[in-house]
């Protein structure tokens, strides 16, 4: 069964605020990825290649994740469009089948497709305006 986390964006200021996070619910990292680490972070001011693409820590039955917005790449950062609910699907029809639900009469801003980090992912805005991700990450070999 599909799994939901919370998925947090900051306005530059990730690692800080996860260092806090974690200051208060312990544990370490089971990710950290940042942007000069992506395809054509090289091409990224270094300010912007510093920044946090994704991060995740375990905090008691969930995972909490974030990524820095950055205005750089177009991304515009108002309260209300700082978090996402992150499904965690068990498969890519699971994945298909949510994320086309979720988008009945909603708003796809990026459509599910396989990604760089070995994934099928997509992201809407459901018809009552909240923001989710789909996730499905393809078992590793």
């Amino acid at each position: 069964m599909a799994t939901i986390n919370p998925y947090l964006n900051f306005n530059g200021n990730t690692e800080e605020a996860f260092n806090f996070y974690r200051s208060v619910f312990g544990g370490d990292f089971t990710f950290l990825q940042r942007f000069k680490d992506i395809p054509d972070g090289d091409k990224m001011s270094a300010e912007t290649q510093e920044k946090l693409m994704h991060v995740a820590l375990p905090v008691f039955n969930t995972v909490l994740m974030a990524t820095d917005s950055l205005e750089s790449m177009g991304q515009h950062l108002t309260m209300g469009n700082n978090f996402h609910l992150s499904i965690q699907a068990e498969s890519e029809d699971e994945a298909t089948r949510l994320f086309n639900a979720l988008a009945e009469g909603g708003t796809v801003s990026m459509p599910l497709d396989k990604t760089f980090w070995g994934a099928y992912f997509g992201m809407l805005t459901d018809k009552f305006g909240i923001h989710w991700m789909v996730n499905y990450a393809y078992p590793q070999n």
